[in-house]
């Protein structure tokens, strides 16, 4: 794993670091590669069951590395991990700062933890792009389209208090706190069952705009992969047991 991106097994979850703290975390080719590279660590450990993404100093992302961009245009691992994400359930933890494509990171996400006081916005059209990292594709998802729509033309963020108050943030922190809270949020998903955790996350993903009907067609092939897993007879054995389940993934 590059020192730019670095991850650390907490149990069943992993905690993945953005590194480039002088650099406010910036999005260069070599984080995009790490970022990416954790992302195959996650789904290709069968002993890890979530993630946590999060920035170290004093900020998750401030988007792209405008510097690297100009010189050698956008990383092509970046483009492949906003549009792909996590295959396993992912929470942001964001200390001071998501901007741009900082923003559009934590919004491959699943779950958003924020410390007070955070700002996050997608002020790209004051530099004469725009968010195409899926921000104006996912921030109208989990905004009201009001505010998604100007938060895209004034290029003004807004704080992690109001994101909650939005339901962007599903959990505020102190400042300095969000990492231990998305830890025990993802801890405290890590507790159920990988295949269903992995087909709930993806059919809630893949239902945005659907209509009853599409869901339903949807959600059928996914039945037996789930139902007829190994994790669906050990769950009811264990409830009956009183005793943790104790999951393989099959």
């Amino acid at each position: 794993m590059s020192d730019v991106v670095l991850t650390e097994a907490q149990g069943r979850v992993l905690l993945i670091t953005l590194n480039r703290p002088d650099a406010m975390n910036a999005i260069n080719n070599e984080l995009a590669d790490g970022a990416l590279a954790a992302m195959e660590q996650l789904s290709g450990d069968n002993g890890l069951i979530a993630g946590v993404l999060t920035g170290a100093g004093r900020g998750f992302c401030s988007g792209m590395d405008l510097k690297a961009f100009a010189a050698r245009g956008a990383p092509k691992a970046v483009v492949r991990f906003l549009e792909d994400g996590a295959a396993k359930p992912l929470v942001a933890a964001i200390e001071g700062f998501a901007m741009a494509g900082g923003l559009e990171l934590a919004l491959t996400c699943d779950l958003l933890v924020a410390a007070k006081g955070a700002k996050l916005g997608i002020p790209e059209a004051g530099v004469g792009l725009f968010a195409a990292g899926g921000g104006l594709l996912r921030l109208p998802q989990r905004v009201p389209y009001g505010v998604a729509m100007e938060m895209a033309l004034t290029a003004d963020p807004i704080t992690a208090e109001q994101a909650f108050e939005y339901g962007l943030v599903t959990r505020l922190a102190e400042p300095g706190q969000a990492v231990e809270v998305a830890l025990a949020l993802a801890e405290r998903i890590a507790r159920n069952a990988p295949l269903a955790l992995a087909t709930s996350k993806r059919l809630i993903r893949s239902s945005q705009g659907c209509t009853e009907a599409e869901f339903w067609a949807m959600q059928r092939p996914q039945i037996p992969g789930v139902f007829e897993s190994e994790d669906a007879k050990e769950g009811p054995r264990a409830f009956a047991g009183k005793r943790a389940p104790v999951w393989s993934g099959r």
